[in-house]
C-alpha cells in the first residue's frame, strides 16, 4: 500500500499551506499545485483546495523574479493548518527566520503533516522537524546538507514520505510525489489520467534516483568506464589513486588512460580533479565551511594544493569565489573570515603529482 503524505480532513476536500520561501523554485510550486487542480477537473470533484502563505503576508519572488502573491501570514493561522509544504529554492541554506521556525514546531506540535520541495529540508532541519526522518532535497545540496547536518538520514531519491514528513528533490519530481499522493488517495486511475494531462509519460516512484543514469550523462555506453567514473562520484572526500580506480573495474592504469582519451578526450586525473573541484565550488557557495575543511571534504590533503588547483581551473581562489556575484551574506562573511589564513597566500606543497598528466 503507497503511503500517504497528506493528512486527511474526514470527507472533505484534502487542504493544503503553500508557505513561499524567498528565491523558491517556481517549477517545483507549480509541480505541487497543477496536479491538485488537474486532479479536481478531471475528477468533476474537488478533492482539494489549497492557498498560498507568507512570512508576512506578502507577495514573495521566486528564483526566476517573479512574484507570487500570498492569501495571509503564517501568524493568522489560529491553529495549525492540516498540510504544509514549504517551497523553497535558492539560498535555503542560510535562511534563519526564527519566528517562522517557530511556527513551523508548533504546527508540528498540533499535529500537521509538513513537508518540503527542492532545497526546503534545509529550512526544516534548521527548524528541527527532521531528527529522526528520513529526508531528500535537490542532488546539487546533498552534500552541502550532509556537512552542516551530518546526523540526519538523507536519500539521494525522487522523494521521501516518513510518517507526517514529507520532502522532495523539486523541479518535476514534485509533480511524481503528487501523483503518488493523487493515487494513495484517490486511486491509480485519478494519478494516470492527471499524469496523461501533463504528457508524464511515467509515474516515477520515490525511490527512483534524482540524476540521469551516467550513460545518458556522458553519453557514453563503455561499462568499464562507466564503472570507473562510478567509483570516482562515490570517492571525492577520499580520493583514489588512478592505480585503485583501474584495479576496482578490472582494467591495467593504461587501459583506463586509454579510455577516458578516446570516449572524453581527457585523463582519468583531469576528470578526478575537476569533479572534486566541482564539488568544492558547491560547499564553498553553499556552506559556511572554511576554506582549509572545504579542501579536505573534497579530497585534497594540502591546502595550498587545492587553492592552486582551483584557481587554474575556474580563474579565481576559493576565497574570491566567495566574495562573487550571488553568494550568499553569510557565507561571504565565512570567506572574509578565512582572509587571515588564505589559503591562496600558502605556497605550493608537492602534492602537484597527484594530478600529474
Amino acid at each position: 500500500m503507497v503511503e500517504r503524505m497528506f493528512k486527511s480532513t474526514g470527507g472533505g476536500p484534502d487542504r493544503l499551506t503553500l508557505v513561499l520561501i524567498p528565491n523558491f523554485s517556481m517549477i517545483a510550486f507549480t509541480s505541487v499545485v497543477e496536479p491538485l487542480r488537474l486532479a479536481n477537473y478531471v475528477s468533476g470533484k474537488t478533492l482539494y483546495e489549497w492557498e498560498v502563505a507568507s512570512r508576512g503576508g506578502e507577495p514573495v519572488v521566486a528564483s526566476n523574479g517573479i512574484p507570487v502573491a500570498a492569501a495571509r501570514s503564517v501568524a493568522d493561522y489560529e491553529r495549525a493548518p492540516g498540510n504544509v509544504i514549504l517551497c523553497s529554492g535558492l539560498d535555503a541554506h542560510v535562511y534563519k527566520d526564527n519566528a517562522v521556525f517557530g511556527w513551523l514546531r508548533r504546527w508540528a506540535r498540533e499535529g500537521a503533516h509538513i513537508g518540503a520541495i527542492c532545497t526546503g529540508a534545509h529550512v526544516l532541519a534548521h527548524a528541527g522537524l527532521l531528527n529522526g526522518y528520513r529526508c531528500t532535497l535537490h542532488w546539487e545540496n546533498i552534500d552541502s546538507f550532509l556537512e552542516e547536518f551530518p546526523d540526519l538520514d538523507v536519500r539521494a531519491e525522487l522523494f521521501e514520505i516518513d510518517r507526517d514528513r514529507f520532502t522532495c528533490a523539486g523541479g518535476v519530481a514534485a509533480l511524481d510525489m503528487m501523483l503518488s499522493e493523487i493515487g494513495a488517495a484517490h486511486g491509480p486511475e485519478l494519478a494516470s489520467s492527471v499524469s496523461e494531462q501533463f504528457m508524464h509519460e511515467r509515474m516515477r516512484e520515490g525511490s527512483d534516483d534524482q540524476r540521469l543514469p551516467l550513460q545518458a550523462r556522458l553519453r557514453i555506453s563503455h561499462p568499464k568506464l562507466i564503472r570507473a567514473i562510478a567509483e570516482m562520484e562515490k570517492n571525492t572526500e577520499e580520493a583514489l589513486s588512478r592505480d585503485e580506480i583501474a584495479e576496482r573495474v578490472g582494467l591495467s592504469r593504461r587501459q583506463l588512460e586509454r579510455l577516458f582519451r578516446r570516449y572524453l578526450n581527457t585523463s582519468p586525473a583531469r576528470y578526478y580533479l575537476k569533479l572534486r573541484l566541482n564539488r568544492a565550488r558547491t560547499l564553498l557557495t553553499q556552506t559556511t565551511m572554511p576554506v582549509t575543511e572545504v579542501a579536505f571534504a573534497s579530497g585534497f590533503t594540502s591546502a595550498s594544493h587545492f587553492s592552486k588547483c582551483y584557481r587554474d581551473m575556474f580563474g579565481r581562489t576559493p576565497r574570491a569565489e566567495r566574495r562573487g556575484p550571488g553568494v550568499p551574506p553569510e557565507v561571504r562573511a565565512a570567506g572574509e573570515a578565512d582572509a587571515h589564513g588564505d589559503v591562496s597566500d600558502f605556497e605550493l606543497g608537492d602534492e602537484a603529482q597527484v594530478v600529474a598528466e
